[in-house]
């Protein structure tokens, strides 16, 4: 196999490798419960390093035809991961903030806090 071919193959294999990591991620966020989206990310990172790696040297310009189509498919499911993940993450944070709205008011019976105690003895 010729330079050319293998560097073909790598580029092939890695945006391949990078695209059914994505859309793995896009189809179980928000729909599957036990999706470990902490390993896909981990994944996700590691296609991202040896993309950045095997284009280190040179510029989506001079890929071929395919890859640069192909490397334009995995941009744009990459925006829309971006957007999947950050609604995730916000979701995640308003039900820790409503958990917490809920523990903070169980806790609030009506009695004094020890700090309202202690204020209210020093007056």
């Amino acid at each position: 196999m010729s330079d050319l071919n293998s560097q073909d193959h790598r580029i092939n294999g890695v945006l391949s490798r990078l695209e059914a990591v994505i859309d793995a991620e896009n189809a179980a966020i928000g729909s599957d419960p036990n999706f470990d989206l902490v390993r896909s990310n981990s994944i996700k990172s590691r296609c991202l390093y040896d993309m950045t790696m095997l284009f280190s040297g040179s510029r989506p310009v001079a890929l071929e035809p395919e890859h640069q189509q192909q490397l334009e498919t995995v941009r744009g499911k990459l925006q829309i991961n971006s957007l999947r993940v950050q609604a995730h993450m916000e979701a995640v944070r308003d039900i820790a903030e409503m958990i917490k709205d809920t523990v903070a008011a169980a806790e609030a019976d009506g009695t004094y806090s020890e700090a309202q105690f202690r204020a209210a003895q020093l007056s």
